[in-house]
């Protein structure tokens, strides 16, 4: 199953069409795309009984972020070997990197962005979306309570994020358009397998990044599992899984993202997110 925002309101999708859930299920479940989760379990035995005979066709102007105001959105750093490589860093294999993006900087599949200098650098990721409370989750259930998973981008203003004597993740991946995700999410039942996903990144057409989920250091299912140990992960909670290897910071010379490009972000079986990039 699929599901989304079109024109602000939560949608099923399939086919190129879409079919609004408030609508079709006479105000059983409401239009709010964030407020769904409180009826996961009775949402999901609802929507997988639908029919898209009356689906309507829509267009990616129409298309917004698939979750607009999670409470927590966690942020996973260095989870890709070759990408801990490229920054000369030997990552932690006892646990994950862990940051936080701020809420603000969420934006929609196609929207366009605003760099704000010129040290923005790129960050294709897997991101998962929690369907239930998790609370020390064991690992092998840890799917139990993913309620999809969708595409993202981490985007980076590097001087700010490396700046001090402390690294500022959580300020430098939070500018304002700095989270786009989308454009649907998938719920994990739809994948052949939902460990091993292919993701690209490209900058007008170049493919800067590319790699499989399956290399992630710390799974989907091992992140829950981490996370809920120490805190409880909340019904429409977002997670970043992380970035393969392939980032501008980690090129010889550095390069970064400029304004007139096109950020294009795909992880199979999901889609992609096409971002044009705009001067501040």
């Amino acid at each position: 199953m699929r599901y989304g925002n079109v024109n602000g309101r939560l949608s099923l999708i399939a086919d190129g069409k879409a079919l609004d859930v408030e609508k079709t299920s006479d105000g059983r479940f409401g239009s709010d795309l964030d407020a769904v989760y409180e009826h996961w379990s009775e949402f999901i035995d609802w929507a997988r009984r639908q029919s898209f005979a009356d689906g309507q066709p829509f267009t990616d102007d129409e298309v917004g972020p698939p979750v607009v105001r999670p409470t927590q959105v966690f942020g996973i750093g260095l989870n890709y070997q070759a990408h801990a490589s490229e920054a000369g860093v030997k990552p932690s294999l006892a646990q994950p990197a862990v940051f936080t993006k701020f809420v603000t900087s969420i934006t929609g599949p196609y929207d366009t962005v605003t760099l704000p200098s010129d040290s923005v650098d790129w960050e294709v990721e897997l991101v998962v979306v929690i369907g239930e409370r998790a609370e020390n989750v064991p690992v092998e259930k840890a799917w139990q309570y993913v309620a999809g998973l969708t595409a993202g981008q981490d985007l980076s203003e590097r001087d700010v994020q490396l700046a001090g004597p402390v690294p500022q993740f959580s300020l430098g991946k939070s500018y304002p358009g700095f989270s786009p995700i989308g454009p649907t999410i998938v719920t994990p039942d739809e994948f052949v397998d939902p460990d091993d996903l292919a993701l690209t990144c490209s900058v007008d057409g170049e493919v800067l990044q590319a790699g499989r989920t399956k290399d992630l250091i710390f799974s989907v299912p091992a992140l829950v599992s981490y996370l809920s140990s120490i805190l409880p992960l909340l019904p429409g909670d977002v997670i970043f899984t992380g970035t393969p290897a392939g980032v501008g910071m980690g090129r010889d010379p550095k390069r970064y993202l400029k304004a007139g490009a096109t950020l294009v972000s795909e992880i199979e079986g999901i889609g992609e997110l096409r971002n044009d990039l705009v001067s501040r």
